[in-house]
Formats: structure tokens, C-alpha cells, sequence
């Protein structure tokens, strides 16, 4: 796996994974806007892509975009764990459940679920906006699907915290009839 060009790397608290060639001139960006009037998810999707395509053009052997499949997404992925910072313990470690282990320990360092579930979300978009076609998305295929819910459920093990699904606030339901509150008794009534 050395055949993997120097990528620069970094998690950042506010954007997850930032990944970089360190290549700043690329011959590809003839765009008339500059990089400053793209909203920073903007930029952080197309420097995703640059560096998924990057990732592809020094696979050996090499593969064209047409070519990747939910397996290469994946390799992917567990290519970019060596460089995460989030402790994950392993089911032998003593402080394996405890969300704040009170010393260190040997565990690995991997890229954190909400990290890469955020990268997948910016590549399966940027690949849409490339030309891809939905229903052919690496990025959306099944078994990426599986491995972040594979990954979400180990870290929340190791964590002891489990991750809970975001609900989406609703508005409060109009009612058509201005019809008056119903008191309930209280209870030891009736």
C-alpha cells in the first residue's frame, strides 16, 4: 500500500476530514469564480474530490472514475483511518465502554464516524455534480453504507456513548377548528 501519494491530512473540530495532495496548482481549474465566493462546504467537497481523484489516478494499477466501485470507496476509507485522531478501544482494553478513560492506552487512533460519514456525503454529492449518474454512485453503494454503520456501532461500543439519531424538529401542526383544550382530571377523580 505505499503506492498512495503524501496526502496532507488533518481533522479539524468544525469540518472532520480535510484531505489535501498538497498539489496547489492543478491544471483542471479554469473556473471564472475564485475559490473565496465557494461556502466553505463548497471548498471542502471539491478539495474531497481532487483528492478521492488523486487517490484513484496513483491506485495500482490505475482506475479511471468509471471503473470504482463501493469496494475501492472502502479502501479508501480504511486508507485514510491511519491518519485519524479519535482513540478506538478494543474489546480487551480495560477501558474498553468507559467514554473517559481515566489513563492512556495502546489503542489505535482511527477517523471518527461522524467524519467519515460527513466525507462520504460531500464525495457521493461532488460525484453527482461530476456527471455521475445516481444509481451508479460508489459513494452511495451498500456496502460503504454498512461499513459506516458498522464503524458508528463499534466506536459507540468503545465510547460506552451511543450515537443517537438527530430528530428533526417539526413544526407544531396547525389545527383547522379552534376547538378548546381538553383539561384531564387529575388523578383519583372520576
Amino acid at each position: 500500500m505505499d503506492s498512495f501519494p503524501q496526502l496532507e491530512i488533518s481533522n479539524s473540530e468544525n469540518n472532520g476530514i480535510t484531505i489535501s495532495t498538497g498539489n496547489t496548482s492543478s491544471a483542471g481549474t479554469s473556473s471564472s469564480s475564485s475559490p473565496s465566493t465557494l461556502s466553505r462546504y463548497e471548498n471542502q467537497k471539491r478539495r474531497d474530490w481532487n483528492t478521492f481523484g488523486q487517490y484513484l489516478k496513483n491506485h495500482r494499477p490505475p482506475l479511471t472514475l468509471s471503473r470504482c466501485s463501493g469496494a475501492h470507496v472502502l479502501e479508501f476509507l480504511r486508507y485514510l483511518d491511519q491518519f485519524g485522531k479519535t482513540k478506538v478501544h478494543t474489546p480487551i482494553c480495560p477501558f474498553y465502554g468507559h467514554p473517559n478513560p481515566p489513563a492512556p492506552c495502546p489503542c489505535p487512533l482511527r477517523q471518527a464516524w461522524g467524519s467519515l460519514d460527513a466525507l462520504i456525503g460531500r464525495l457521493r454529492a461532488a460525484y453527482e455534480e461530476n456527471g455521475g449518474k445516481p444509481e451508479l454512485n460508489p459513494f452511495g453503494a451498500r456496502a460503504v453504507r454498512l461499513y459506516l454503520r458498522e464503524v458508528r456501532d463499534l466506536q459507540s461500543k468503545a465510547r460506552g456513548i451511543s450515537y443517537e439519531k438527530k430528530k428533526r424538529k417539526r413544526p407544531p401542526p396547525q389545527q383547522l377548528t379552534a376547538a378548546p383544550p381538553q383539561v384531564q382530571p387529575p388523578p383519583g377523580e372520576g
